[in-house]
């Protein structure tokens, strides 16, 4: 654990990082710095954390990506599941299924797609209807 001195409160972290408190509690939510934690259970930023916090920075910035982007590829790191299907979707090709004939290709993926749409916005219409 970290001595009151070798460590900033999460606010303290925020005006030194200029990382916002949200923007904090976020990127440890997404697993990219996990901050130390005082008996109270208040974050605690050491050295460390800062470098992370301004290294992070330079490579969002570096490289014009967003924290959601980094947010995802350590999530593939963590979820090996995901990370095949990412890269089975990346070598994968488009391809007609057999049973469909060319001519009918086209509206049978049209189909699919709004099957594949009624079934995402259902739980939204679900919510609203309920409410």
């Amino acid at each position: 654990m970290f001595r009151r001195m070798d460590a900033l409160t999460i606010q303290q972290a925020a005006e030194t990082t200029g990382w916002s408190p949200r923007m904090l509690r976020y990127i440890e939510r997404v697993g990219l710095v996990e901050p130390a934690r005082s008996d109270g259970g208040y974050r605690l930023y050491g050295a460390g954390h800062l470098q992370r916090l301004r290294t992070l920075r330079e490579l969002l910035s570096g490289f014009g990506i967003n924290l959601s982007d980094v947010g995802f590829a350590a999530r593939m790191r963590r979820d090996e599941p995901l990370r095949r299907a990412v890269e089975q979707w990346f070598e994968s090709t488009a391809r007609r299924p057999d049973q469909v004939a060319a001519d009918d290709w086209l509206r049978w993926e049209q189909d699919k797609h709004r099957r594949l749409l009624e079934d995402i916005e259902q739980p939204s219409r679900d919510l609203r209807e309920n409410a």
